[in-house]
């Protein structure tokens, strides 16, 4: 993974967007004072070095009946099954991320179930058969906070 050298322009697009990824190329090119050519140059150019990675709808969950979202650490018993585990947590639907750690636990997790009776049914019939020694869960109960990382001074000054 590289870092990549970005312009004021290039920042001030990035900043746009990750306020509102429905902005028209237009407006973002109105905003910044230049083309709108110049604008769909720039996305192409930052989708290619991998900085955007695609646009999408975020579904809130809860709107459809999941109104429970978990962390759940898990602990392997068999650590060299990191990546059999990790396929196996791609068949479960409910499964939303999945991150290596470092601390107590080999896998992280996020998912989202129906209800607290749904999460049981998750842990014990789809989780436990991949390999677990054990799994520590943290329900939330409200989002706090969920942004973007802030686009501001990636410009190196020179």
């Amino acid at each position: 993974m590289g870092h990549h050298q970005l312009d004021k322009l290039d920042e001030q697009i990035l900043q746009l967007i990750a306020e509102n990824a429905r902005i028209p190329f237009l407006e973002v090119a109105r905003v910044c004072n230049v083309s709108g050519a110049a604008i769909h140059q720039r996305i192409q150019k930052l989708t290619n070095l991998g900085i955007l990675k695609g646009s999408e709808f975020v579904i809130d969950p809860e709107s459809i009946g999941y109104e429970t979202c978990a962390y759940i650490g898990l602990f392997l018993k068999d650590p060299e099954q990191f990546d059999t585990v990790t396929e196996s947590l791609k068949q479960i639907p409910e499964v939303v991320e999945c991150h290596f750690t470092t601390g107590k636990y080999d896998l992280f997790i996020k998912i989202y179930a129906k209800n607290n009776h749904h999460l049981l049914t998750i842990i014990h019939d789809k989780l436990q058969p991949l390999g677990l020694a054990r799994s520590e869960t943290i329900i939330s109960f409200r989002e706090a906070i969920k942004r973007q990382i802030p686009i501001c001074d990636l410009v190196d000054e020179e």
